[in-house]
């Protein structure tokens, strides 16, 4: 384990823990007018959870969580959060770091905080225990104790989502190396990691990249995690990925609120259309799950995919985008784009409508094939 991580923070830290951060408070918002009708709280685990602060002072994950937690009423009277760390000085200061919150005493359920190896026995509390509607987020170091195991018991109640960093380097050069076999197959499945270590061999860079990022969200979505979104992160101009996060949801809500945060904490566009990648200096680069196509192309897609029907603007969006980097405005542009260029008619038509506006309720109609 390195333990000059939190030495300081750095930028590409720093995104992760905004992302994380406003996706727990959107979520919570969702949630939580459910929650009061059964009578239920919502919850946050933490299993990596680190020293609460970097060298420097910064706040990490923990801290800006319980902040957020603290701002709102509702949210302070249900949550009940975990914070797990295998380093003992490491808990000791989350749990200094905590206790000097301003406010943290409004919490109605102290955070608790916990030291234990992650790994198959926490990976069967999980399992065991019904948990309310909780956000896990998973931090491990490399790899060890990231699994299916692990990642499958967080997502399979209702309103349970799991936000999980990996390092892709560690990944990538231990696929083929006998000594961590065991928990390589524990993350991507025995026969789905057997098949990795005879497909990759032939593959350049990007290809591995691609090839290892989709057989980690189609072994997730073997699990039950229906929705799966990644981000990539990389150091510099020209260099490869060193990190991905990854969330994972069983519900089309928390998956495109999560993509609305990614989208704007993307360093580069083409078109618009967001990378759903951070770098410290921006460039052009092929995308993950196809998503290097333009916004050029999704006219095209649109005009071949919904041929000879009719639809609204949200309707479209909603059957379309998920797997896709593009997001609502997205949508909205290249229809009013098509719109202008005769190529689909619309109900309202544009002259009936506020200037520049595709609202969620318009109407397009595509034409057939044959047209």
């Amino acid at each position: 384990m390195n333990n000059n991580f939190f030495e300081e923070s750095k930028e590409s830290s720093q995104v992760k823990t905004r992302i994380v951060e406003k996706y727990f408070w959107a979520w919570a918002k969702v949630i939580i007018p459910h929650a009061k009708e059964w009578e239920s709280n919502i919850g946050y685990v933490d299993l990596f959870a680190g020293p609460g602060r970097y060298d420097d002072g910064s706040k990490s994950t923990p801290i800006l969580v319980l902040e957020k937690a603290i701002e709102e009423k509702d949210i302070s009277d249900m949550l009940i959060s975990t914070f797990n760390d295998i380093e003992p000085g490491f808990v000791q200061n989350l749990e200094d770091a905590i206790n000097s919150i301003p406010g943290i005493d409004s919490l109605k359920n102290k955070p608790t905080v916990i030291n234990k190896e992650v790994g198959e026995e926490v990976a069967q509390i999980l399992e065991s225990v019904k948990t309310v509607p909780t956000l896990f987020f998973v931090d491990p170091w490399g790899y060890k104790g990231l699994s299916l195991q692990l990642i499958s018991p967080a997502v399979k109640n209702w309103g349970c989502d799991c936000i999980f960093f990996f390092n892709y380097n560690r990944i990538n050069m231990g696929i083929n190396n006998e000594k961590v076999e065991e928990h390589m197959n524990a993350l991507f499945g025995s026969e789905r990691a057997e098949e990795l270590r005879h497909s990759l061999q032939a593959m350049n860079p990007l290809e591995r990249e691609l090839t290892i990022v989709e057989a980690i969200s189609q072994s997730l979505k073997s699990e039950g995690g229906e929705y799966v979104l990644p981000f990539c992160f990389k150091k510099g101009y020209g260099e490869r990925p060193s990190h991905h996060l990854i969330f994972v949801s069983k519900h089309k809500r928390g998956y495109q609120i999560m993509k609305d945060i990614m989208a704007k904490e993307s360093t580069d566009s083409e078109q618009g259309v967001p990378s759903f990648e951070y770098t410290s200096a921006t460039e052009k680069q092929l995308l993950l799950f196809g998503y290097s196509r333009p916004l050029d192309d999704l006219a095209e897609m649109l005009l071949t995919e919904y041929a000879g029907r009719t639809m609204t603007m949200k309707q479209i969006f909603d059957d379309h985008n998920v797997g896709t980097p593009y997001i609502s405005r997205n949508y909205k542009e290249i229809l009013a784009k098509l719109e202008t260029q005769g190529k689909i008619q619309t109900d309202p038509p544009v002259d009936k409508r506020r200037k520049n506006t595709f609202a969620d309720t318009v109407k397009a109609t595509f034409p057939s094939k044959d047209e």
